[in-house]
């Protein structure tokens, strides 16, 4: 046991939900940090991994999805419990407890207080990439990738605003073991997210 414990904190198992989306991307740059990155798409798959990172893709056809194949209730338990959970563009947007412009019967896993916005920078001929300073993750601006890219409208008392557009637009949000982005880490080869995740997700797996 102790020899599979110091296993886990040096390569935590951890997951990327694989319902819909860019998943491939982020097992990739996981597996690249020396985790052990596995396709979730099952709740028994679920309950192995010490973390969880929920790619961009379409928010509305994850949740549905989500909810077909009987993960939005493992979900929403998992995050309650305290499971680290990475969430990318459409990953940021089911991660939120609010979501100013859903579509009829949208719903979300939820555990972020925040409120975000779908595609608040238009479609994907407005695609953008640009510079922030995100202090959380280190020195050295983060180069961000926008891409139908939804917004934190409001950040409640129990998030933190971690990135911000020059605009005051807010764009990377934590809440304890929670991380949110509304742009892509994983397509740029900005890997300090993905570093936070898995420092949670081995600090979970420890506890």
């Amino acid at each position: 046991m102790a020899g599979s414990r110091h296993e886990e904190a040096a390569a935590p198992r951890v997951g990327v939900l694989a319902l819909q989306g860019d998943f491939r991307e982020h097992l990739a740059v996981l597996t690249a940090l020396g985790a052990v990155a596995v396709p979730v798409r099952r709740p028994d798959e679920l309950a192995g991994v010490s973390g969880l990172v929920i790619p961009g893709g379409e928010s509305t056809v994850m949740d549905k999805l989500s909810r077909t194949f009987g993960m939005a209730e493992p979900l929403r338990a998992a995050v309650d419990a305290g499971l680290p959970v990475y969430g990318t563009c459409a990953g940021l947007i089911m991660l939120a407890d609010r979501v100013v412009d859903g579509s009829a019967g949208q719903r979300t896993i939820g555990g972020l207080d925040v409120a975000v916005r779908r595609n608040a920078f238009g479609g994907q001929n407005e695609s953008f990439e640009t510079d922030l300073v995100v202090p959380v993750v280190g020195d050295g601006p983060v180069h961000a990738v926008f891409i139908r890219a939804p917004v934190v409208a409001e950040v409640g008392p129990l998030a933190t605003a971690v990135g911000v557009l020059d605009d005051g637009r807010v764009v990377a949000v934590e809440q304890g073991n929670l991380l949110g982005t509304s742009f892509h880490p994983e397509v740029t080869g900005e890997l300090r997210f993905h570093v936070r995740f898995l420092e949670k997700a081995r600090a979970w797996s420890s506890r």
